[in-house]
């Protein structure tokens, strides 16, 4: 199974306020690669504009995980489309945009759209999932010797 994500147009579902702010695209990766993790998926995630250097390097660009910027000359929009075109099996391939475009070309080549909406559902499930995983993998450490006294010094003294 792999997602192919329209990253800015996700982005801009989310809070469209924050396609400006280079924070969200960062936000956005680390959220994705804990929902690849969780999935054991393949997220290819592709984003309008310029490259961003803190996003492109070795650690973005793995066979389960990778950043995507468009060439000078192109939009995501094409190297979306090109993506889906290199695809020899597109069953359980979800193209994930809002895009009318990009979600019909997708289904005219075989792949399954996913709304942003759609997407989001799920991908917030699977979050609530790893931080219920997270809560549940936290070891409870009782108090040392020297913190229970302290705290008995200080309820002490208050008496």
């Amino acid at each position: 199974m792999a997602y192919l994500i329209d990253g800015s147009n996700f982005i801009g579902y989310l809070s469209p306020s924050h396609l400006k702010d280079p924070k969200a695209k960062y936000s956005l990766v680390s959220r994705l690669f804990i929902f690849q993790r969780m999935k054991k998926t393949r997220v290819l995630l592709v984003f309008d504009g310029t490259a961003d250097l803190n996003l492109i390097g070795k650690r973005f660009q793995k066979k389960s995980f990778s950043v995507i910027f468009p060439p000078p000359d192109q939009n995501a929009d094409g190297v979306i489309k090109e993506i889906i075109s290199k695809q020899t099996d597109l069953r359980r391939f979800f193209v994930v945009s809002s895009d009318r475009e990009i979600k019909d070309f997708a289904k005219s080549k075989g792949a399954k759209s996913m709304s942003c909406k759609e997407f989001n559902k799920e991908f917030r499930t699977v979050l609530k999932e790893h931080k219920k995983s997270q809560e549940l993998e936290k070891t409870f450490a009782p108090p040392s010797p020297l913190e229970t006294n302290q705290w008995l010094k200080i309820f002490k003294a208050k008496k």
